[in-house]
């Protein structure tokens, strides 16, 4: 298909210009006009621009891209030897940040809960910064850890009581502490995110809420997956995932 045509329906799906991003959305490196394969990431990264070459892949398609607000922009480092892979092997990259965590169908947040087994309403906006759930039956705080080491494969982090009672429990994946208190004060007895910065431990402590910490990557699998095989059906492409794993 034509890129031109992907990027059109991305821009329809996602609507990127709703939300105000650290990060372009879209089309980041130009390539081959035509795409035939899609070979999708969480996070671009050398290993997955050389899987994209081997498997003759026309694009990569990411959730974390190349640039960033505050980055260096020189083309130096790390960072030329992307682009010029990328360029030499005629190879789009395509990236698509908050749209793609906080799509009500294909976003990491929505995915996330459902593949942990959460019950959560239907009708969820891209207004939904974090989303949360009511236990049927309460849990313990150990119970809600172990669910989160059996469902992604890693150790999370607690901060907070094995034997806390949870009848609500809270999320944003990837990188979101600030939602911590609103959650709290909305109820939840548990929070869960990627990654936070140090002061956020003691304002768990504070607020009485148990914080887990399950890691970046592992909360952020399922929006890319997702979206690449919706693509796939769509348009009778071909995208293949690819899960380049990273502990944090």
């Amino acid at each position: 298909m034509l890129r031109s045509d992907l990027l059109d329906y991305l821009e329809e799906l996602l609507s990127p210009a709703d939300f105000k991003d650290y990060a372009p959305n879209g089309l980041q490196v130009e390539g081959l006009s035509n795409i035939n394969k899609i070979i999708a990431g969480v996070s671009l990264s050398q290993l997955l621009i050389k899987k994209a070459i081997s498997e003759n892949a026309d694009a990569v398609l990411v959730h974390h891209g190349m640039f960033w607000q505050g980055d260096d922009p020189t083309v130096t480092s790390f960072r030329k030897g992307r682009i010029k892979n990328l360029l030499v092997n005629n190879i789009n990259l395509i990236a698509y940040h908050l749209p793609l965590d906080f799509h009500p169908v294909y976003g990491n947040n929505v995915l996330f809960g459902k593949y942990m087994g959460f019950s959560f309403g239907d009708d969820i906006t891209k207004d939904q910064l974090y989303l949360a759930a009511d236990f049927n039956q309460p849990m313990l705080g150990s119970d809600l850890f172990d669910l989160l080491y059996s469902k992604l494969k890693r150790k999370p982090l607690l901060i907070g009581s094995d034997t806390k009672e949870i009848k609500k429990v809270a999320w944003c994946v990837g990188r979101a502490p600030n939602f911590l208190e609103e959650a709290a004060l909305g109820g939840a007895d548990a929070y869960i995110t990627g990654e936070v910065s140090e002061n956020i431990v003691h304002i768990a402590r504070e607020l009485d809420i148990n914080l887990y910490i399950a890691g970046h990557h592992a909360t952020e699998r399922y929006g890319v997956e997702a979206l690449g095989k919706h693509l796939a059906e769509k348009f009778n492409i071909d995208c293949e995932f690819v899960d380049i794993d990273s502990p944090l």
